[in-house]
């Protein structure tokens, strides 16, 4: 029979309906029954013989004990291609039982002209037959035929991990057919040597060798547990090997003990960026949230959203979605609302469309709603769209906030909460500037107006958010580049979306009035290593003088107008410690209320907001430390 035969062969058997499939089997067992007989008659007698008489009952009797037999024990539910050791251990009991009854009445009672030996050498044969086929079947028909073949088109995967995940996964694998195993790494210098599901285990300092040596396309990261810093460290050594590299969720996510292959993923640059999370204080979580109506401004945006998923875990009474992009509100207020903990009275969702510039409009929203926590989180935050549209981001990021803050104090808020930048830091562009405006603004009316608890937020870049670097870099890679950067020496802090709101939330809750607290954001991180690091996730190497042949090339087109090389979290270095090790807190010089009102005043007064020049010039005013030019083209 040639390959390509037996492969049609085998297709033209998987197509078949399972109902014939089950019909197949049965006559083969029929078949293995009657020749088993004749193979024990042939073993006895040295001959092939032609029955007579009652030698006809050893071929009746076998059948009729065996079949019913399999049917029982389920040998014909099984997917021959997919059959496992349970399915083997069935074919033994079956067997056995059949043997039992078998020899009784062939061997121990004895019938006439049936050798006593049939009883006993039968059964062993139907059992070496029965388990054989199924053996076969599931090697031909599961694939390995095609591989022995040369024929598998299989990517050749290591997993990383030889713990319980990574035998779950293996196990999850065994059927693939998309993935190979074709061997095991892990940390634990115990294992070294060993084998799992007949595949060895290497210690990682062999990893690039088994690469080479196995010709491996993928890696299979089967390690929830391990700390980003030990990512870190495996991605580091597959640098330059071409591997595509996966995972699996988190610990927290595997809860369940239950590792698919479903659960494997492209590893993203979320995964090694940052700290490994603290987990969040409960208590903290909860306190200006529990049981309360709490108001978020920019709802639908990537920090408003995610700060509306962690507060509708700590189940307020309402959740007040204010946002001024339809469509945002609506796919947060879809999510939201399938998301929605159950119980005898779950949160009362309301998505409301509304701008944070329009007072009348906000008064009508705090007056019906009446919220106790508000999370400002509404703002223009793209550097390049805010320094071309200055008189808009001034109007939403300052004048917004003031009456955002305003409606807050006049209808009794507890707690408001404003979600600031690191871009207000000695800021060169008119989105940190403003961005610092509305911090002042704040600690101004916390010492002015200590009715309600005025704080801010203040932290670096998020992962994946809109207008982020990540998600445009992604897109690039996925056009085969290149990948545009603004200048090689650019640095930016970074924390997870989840991490971030989670903070935002528990900072809020120790406020007592006017503080600006500061997110730990750990290390700043290169732009380009970041752009080199996702290009290399993605198994493509980065076209360069060092290797011209690369796949994707990184071009350097200058900085963006307003765009900072470095950007900072304090304006002085005397941060304070609080109950959180992820969060300090900054001693930052402001303008009392009334003055900074003056001088917001006089800023929109005389049409000067259609200006750049003159925006630039009141800024200069309010912030010292702004370092925007004054001759700057609007873009």
């Amino acid at each position: 029979m040639s390959s390509s035969f037996a492969q049609r062969f085998a297709q033209l058997l998987l197509e078949l309906p399972r109902v014939q499939k089950r019909i197949i089997a049965i006559v083969i067992d029929i078949l293995l029954c009657l020749f088993t007989v004749a193979l024990a008659y042939r073993l006895r007698l040295d001959a092939w013989i032609y029955p007579i008489g009652n030698q006809w009952l050893s071929y009746i009797a076998a059948i009729a004990i065996a079949i019913p037999l399999f049917i029982r024990f389920g040998l014909y539910r099984a997917i021959f291609r997919y059959i496992g050791w349970y399915a083997l251990s069935a074919v033994t009991l079956a067997c056995a039982i059949y043997g039992a009854v078998y020899s009784l009445i062939f061997s121990v009672i004895g019938i006439d002209l049936i050798p006593r030996t049939t009883g006993f050498l039968q059964p062993i044969l139907l059992f070496v037959g029965a388990g054989a086929s199924r053996a076969v079947a599931r090697f031909w028909l599961g694939g390995g035929y095609a591989a022995i073949l040369g024929k598998s088109t299989k990517r050749r995967v290591l997993v990383y991990g030889a713990g319980s995940a990574g035998r779950q996964l293996a196990g999850g694998l065994a059927n693939s057919q998309e993935m190979l195993v074709v061997a095991f790494v892990d940390d634990d210098p115990k294992l070294h040597g060993n084998h799992l599901n007949g595949k060895l285990i290497y210690s990682p300092l062999r990893m690039q060798k088994v690469i080479e040596d196995l010709a491996i396309e993928d890696v299979l990261l089967a390690i929830p547990s391990a700390s980003r810093k030990r990512i870190n460290e495996i991605v580091d050594s597959l640098q330059g090997h071409g591997v595509t590299v996966r995972t699996l969720p988190g610990i927290f996510e595997l809860a369940d003990g239950k590792v698919t292959v479903s659960d494997l993923r492209p590893i993203q640059i979320e995964d090694l960026l940052g700290r490994d999370a603290v987990p969040p204080d409960q208590n903290l979580m909860a306190k200006c949230i529990l049981g309360k109506p709490v108001l978020v401004t920019g709802a639908g945006g990537s920090i408003g959203s995610e700060l509306c998923r962690q507060i509708l875990r700590q189940r307020p009474s309402q959740l007040i979605l204010v946002d001024n992009s339809e469509y945002n509100l609506y796919a947060i207020d879809q999510e939201l609302t399938a998301q929605s903990p159950a119980g005898a009275m779950p949160p009362v969702i309301v998505p409301i469309l509304a701008s944070v510039t329009d007072a009348q409009r906000l008064d009508e929203i705090f007056s019906r709603f009446t919220p106790e926590t508000v999370y400002h989180a509404a703002a223009y935050k793209h550097v390049p769209m805010v320094e071309s549209n200055p008189e808009e981001g001034i109007k939403n990021n300052i004048f917004g906030t003031k009456m955002v803050a305003e409606a807050a104090l006049a209808h009794g808020v507890s707690d408001f909460v404003l979600i600031s930048t690191d871009k207000a830091v000695r800021p060169p562009n008119i989105m940190g500037a403003s961005k610092r405006i509305a911090e002042m603004l704040l600690q101004a009316m916390a010492v002015d107006c200590p009715t309600t608890r005025f704080s801010m937020v203040r932290f670096g870049n998020v992962l994946g958010s809109s207008g982020s670097v990540v998600p445009l870099f992604r897109q690039q890679i996925a056009k085969s580049g290149p990948v545009t950067l603004t200048h090689p020496e650019v640095t930016r802090y970074f924390m997870t979306i989840p991490e971030a709101a989670q903070l935002v939330i528990q900072a809020g809750a120790m406020a007592s009035g006017g503080e600006v607290f500061i997110l730990d954001m750990g290390q700043p991180v290169r732009i380009i290593d970041l752009a080199r690091r996702m290009i290399q996730l993605s198994g493509l190497s980065v076209k360069d003088d060092a290797e011209s042949d690369g796949d994707i090339e990184i071009q350097i087109v200058g900085l963006r107008p307003g765009e900072k090389l470095y950007e900072e979290l304090l304006i002085g270095n005397d941060p304070q410690t609080t109950a959180h090790q992820r969060i300090m807190k900054a001693n930052e010089v402001f303008i009392p209320l009334k003055e900074l009102e003056k001088h917001l005043s006089l800023m929109t007064g005389s049409n000067k907001l259609t200006k750049l020049q003159e925006i630039q010039k009141w800024i200069a005013v309010i912030v010292p430390e702004f370092c925007g030019r004054a001759d700057a083209p609007i873009e």
